[in-house]
């Protein structure tokens, strides 16, 4: 059973940056696509960014738009650890942030149902004004 940590969240300014881990145990990470999502309060889970697994030959990355340039999501197969790099992080960034597994290609379609078979617990990010 594949289990996934989330670590990296924390308290920032805005403009400030974090770098969230997603660590992997269980079963190998190497052919599933690794999905970033957040939650602000009072608001619906979202789909932030994904990465494909090493079966996807193009690598495909995904970012919505309102974190386009902002955000780098990146992965470690080595060390079964997918990241979320955030930079020029704002206010609205806030959220708890969970990432997730799933057994096919990065989409935005799969991101934005949220069709993730395995999460994590999640991390907090609060990004001050």
């Amino acid at each position: 059973q594949l289990q996934l940590v989330e670590t990296g969240g924390g308290l920032v300014q805005a403009g400030g940056s974090l770098l969230l881990n997603c660590t992997a145990s269980g079963a190998p990470l190497d052919y599933y696509a690794i999905g970033w999502f957040r939650q602000a309060p009072g608001k619906e889970r979202e789909g932030v960014s994904c990465i494909s697994g090493a079966d996807d030959f193009e690598g495909r990355t995904y970012y919505v738009d309102s974190v386009k340039g902002r955000f780098t999501i990146s992965r470690d197969k080595a060390k079964s650890t997918a990241y979320l790099r955030m930079d020029s992080l704002k206010p609205e960034d806030t959220g708890v942030y969970y990432c997730a597994a799933l057994l096919a290609y990065c989409t935005p379609r799969n991101l934005r149902n949220l069709r993730y078979d395995y999460w994590g617990q999640g991390t907090q990010v609060f990004v001050s004004s």
